[in-house]
């Protein structure tokens, strides 16, 4: 029994293989996904979502309304004329915003090189906020990025991250 079971899991894993073999050869050939792989956290699989999802971008005007669409957005409550921001939103698309947060965890804990702004950005958030919190911030940032790279066709720039 437990042959047939390690059987079945080699055979699920070269499905698995497949499929993600699949997903880099689709995210190769298209030229928005493979601007999109230059970003920081955003992979073959994060990228094929987001052109599905979103196309070019245009339906957007601004990268912050992809990020509130997504549900990376703080959520407002009003009450007695006072505004206060909790938690976010989690509206939109729930495993695109669940893959951006994978990909800004990586990018939280994997950026080394000191000089690149998105570091230093990380840096500081990382210094003054949890590391959850931390992680749905960088997400919005990706997803604003994503917003600049697909609209614009340009390359991502890491010194233009400041704008976005």
């Amino acid at each position: 029994m437990l042959a047939d079971m390690a059987a079945e899991l080699g055979t699920i894993n070269e499905k698995v293989a497949a499929l993600d073999n699949e997903i880099k050869s689709i995210a190769g050939a298209d030229d928005d996904m493979r601007r999109l792989m230059e970003i920081p956290g955003v992979g073959p699989t994060i990228a094929t979502a987001l052109v599905a999802a979103v196309g070019n971008g245009k339906a957007f005007g601004k990268g912050r309304d992809l990020a509130a669409w997504l549900g990376l957005v703080p959520r407002q409550v009003t009450t007695g004329g006072k505004a206060k921001l909790i938690g976010i939103s989690k509206h939109g698309n729930t495993y695109l915003r669940k893959l951006l947060i994978h990909g800004a965890r990586t990018v939280l804990h994997l950026v080394k090189d000191r000089s690149n702004p998105l570091a230093r950005w990380v840096d500081g958030l990382k210094a003054r906020m949890h590391v959850n919190v931390a992680a749905v911030a960088m997400a919005n940032k990706l997803a604003r990025i994503a917003w600049a790279v697909l609209t614009t066709g340009e390359r991502y720039r890491p010194a233009a991250i400041a704008n976005t």
